[in-house]
């Protein structure tokens, strides 16, 4: 039997094998609809030669890798899609789940990979870039939250069956995912004070402002412009998924075999959220719900949809804490600014630092965040409003005191800290939680809509007659 450390391991590699489109829980995943013209033919690119053992006597054949689809001028092989069956075959045994038929989980997986593929493809083309030195620090992290030393997470890879070449190159993939969400969606998901003072009227008016929801959901997605015969039978399906829920089915099963959203494969698990992160359509009807229960068949811009309650609980509580008053300087790193380049900015103004020159000018000179027109300053910080590696090295910081240059996802930090003190910070994080929940839910909006779009203009051949 696995230890508690081995399971949480195959979670992260499993999750990191599987999770192409890690934060698109609303998205659908546009499928050829019906009677839908074809695009103009390309040719097909050669199929790569699938890994095969030596032969065991002379003359035997080896078989080349089959094309199932072409995705703009990439090949996705049977190759490529039974090492990602496999690998989400692995995930969902962990997580206990049933996966569903053969053939509606290979589907399910190619209509994945096609998505994933027409994405990295898009930010290959527009400049997007992971560096090797990225990917092993975050690599580095993930060994290091598995309580694992570099050369015990190697090791544990490849008990696994894993290569560590791989695990890489999907590491470097779910990265690169991170960053055109970041560039195309969260750069542009902007909140105002005046929406979250109207949610925060709305949510108080409901009396469901401190409620927090545990969901799965079904997504029975329908194609834009579709005919009065498809959104029929668009209906008619998510009405059998909920009839098979009714009858007993377990709601991940029917999910995971019948769910067009990416999440379809985790049984539809949407995990916590607040009521601002959640389509109005699902707010309307889970205040009505209990837990275990189920909604209808609720329609959204994105298709029929089918909401279970799995739980629910209340953030209603004051909050004690203790803040510090946070000045930094940020270098980042970019596709044009390479690590090694942003380690050097950060180390001079370091050394202009210890040599007397004053942070604030120093901030407003080399600062590459918005807090640079204040001199750097972030105000009051409150625990987890910054990333780990920034909370961790602030807080060991004596007043007045400069820090070494500290890296973090944003790039290389210096950090002072100018004053501390306890406070009850239970009015203004509701404003942040409110604020942080807006934000997420159009960030996600806006990522989804960038999702189909791209998948829309991606070039896709099916070749299930090759298959």
């Amino acid at each position: 039997m696995a230890t508690g450390r081995t399971a949480a391991l195959r979670a992260a590699v499993a999750a990191l094998a599987c999770a192409a489109l890690p934060s698109l829980a609303q998205i659908q995943l546009p499928k050829p609809a019906p009677g839908a013209p074809a695009a103009a033919p390309r040719p097909a690119p050669a199929a790569p030669s699938r890994p095969a053992a030596p032969a065991a006597a002379a003359g035997r054949e080896v078989l080349l890798d089959r094309v199932v689809a072409v995705v703009n001028d990439e090949a996705l092989t049977q190759y490529e899609l039974d090492a990602q069956r496999r690998a989400i075959l692995a995930q969902m045994r962990e997580a206990k789940m049933t996966p569903p038929a053969t053939d509606v989980l290979e589907r399910q997986v190619l209509e994945r990979m096609i998505t994933e593929r027409a994405l990295l493809q898009f930010a290959r083309e527009t400049g997007i870039r992971v560096d090797d030195t990225g990917v092993e620090r975050t690599i580095a992290r993930i060994a290091q939250d598995n309580k694992l030393t570099p050369d015990q997470f190697r090791a544990a890879l490849q008990r696994e069956g894993i290569p560590y070449a791989k695990y890489r190159e999907d590491v470097r993939r779910e990265m690169t995912v991170q960053r055109l969400r970041e560039r195309e969606a969260e750069s542009r998901a902007n909140v105002s004070d005046a929406e979250v003072d109207q949610f925060l009227q709305l949510t108080a008016s409901r009396g469901a402002g401190d409620a927090e929801y545990q969901l799965a959901h079904i997504l029975v997605g329908v194609p834009e412009q579709s005919s009065p015969d498809q959104l029929g039978e668009r209906r008619r399906r998510a009405e059998d998924a909920l009839a098979q829920i009714k009858g007993g089915a377990d709601f991940a099963q029917v999910a995971a075999a019948l769910s067009d959203a990416p999440d379809a494969l985790q049984g539809g698990n949407l995990g916590w959220r607040a009521a601002a992160r959640l389509p109005t359509v699902f707010v309307e009807v889970i205040r009505g719900m209990k837990p275990g229960d189920v909604s209808e068949v609720l329609r959204s811009p994105a298709g029929y949809h089918i909401v279970k309650l799995v739980d629910l609980r209340d953030r209603n509580a004051p909050v004690v804490v203790e803040q510090a008053r946070v000045r930094h300087v940020l270098v980042r790193v970019s596709e044009t600014v390479s690590e090694a380049d942003a380690k050097a900015r950060i180390d001079r103004v370091k050394d202009r630092l210890d040599t007397g020159a004053k942070f604030e000018d120093m901030a407003r000179i080399n600062s590459e965040d918005p807090s640079s027109a204040r001199g750097g300053e972030l105000g009051w910080v409150s625990p987890g409003d910054t990333v780990p590696e920034f909370e961790q090295a602030f807080r060991a910081l004596a007043l007045g005191e400069v820090s070494q240059p500290v890296r973090t996802p944003f790039g290389w930090h210096l950090i002072r800290v100018d004053e501390r003190r306890t406070q009850d910070v239970t009015q203004e994080r509701q404003r942040e939680q409110a604020r942080m929940a807006l934000r997420q839910r159009r960030s996600d909006e806006l990522f989804a809509d960038f999702v189909r779009q791209t998948r829309d203009r991606a070039y896709v051949e099916y070749k299930a007659d090759e298959r």
